[in-house]
């Protein structure tokens, strides 16, 4: 994992659909606003997207970590982009500052992190972990 630099960004982007929305996933009264999983998803994509590059094909990451803020409702319709910047790399796992933002503000903020993994190995132990 040495090959993964700090300092790396990625970002990722998403227009917000009723497929999105707080009032689908939690109390349906809520306003139709971006929900929290939603954003943090942009977020982990974003995260995913800056380290993909320097992973040697077969391996991938997987989110073990999620520390943010949701700061700002988001209406339907709105383009929501998450960036993410590598901040530490110890081994298999990857640290990073991720933020994602509505075009016209911050609507969260934090950290996250994930462990990089061999896609076969992770597949096989899915295997032989499954109910018979």
């Amino acid at each position: 994992m040495s090959g993964i630099p700090v300092g790396a960004r990625g970002t990722f982007e998403l227009v917000v659909g009723p497929e999105h929305l707080a009032n689908r996933f939690k109390d349906s009264m809520l306003p139709e606003v971006l929900s929290t999983p939603v954003m943090i998803m942009v977020m982990e994509n974003a995260a995913l997207n800056a380290i993909k590059p320097f992973l040697p094909p077969g391996q991938t990451a997987v989110g073990t970590h999620v520390d943010v803020a949701h700061l700002a409702a988001t209406p339907v319709g709105r383009r929501v982009s998450g960036e993410a910047t590598v901040t530490r790399v110890d081994g298999r796992q990857v640290e990073f500052e991720v933020r994602a933002l509505d075009g016209t503000q911050t609507i969260g903020a934090g950290r996250h992190r994930r462990a990089v993994i061999d896609l076969a190995r992770f597949n096989e132990r899915l295997r032989t972990a499954a109910p018979q």
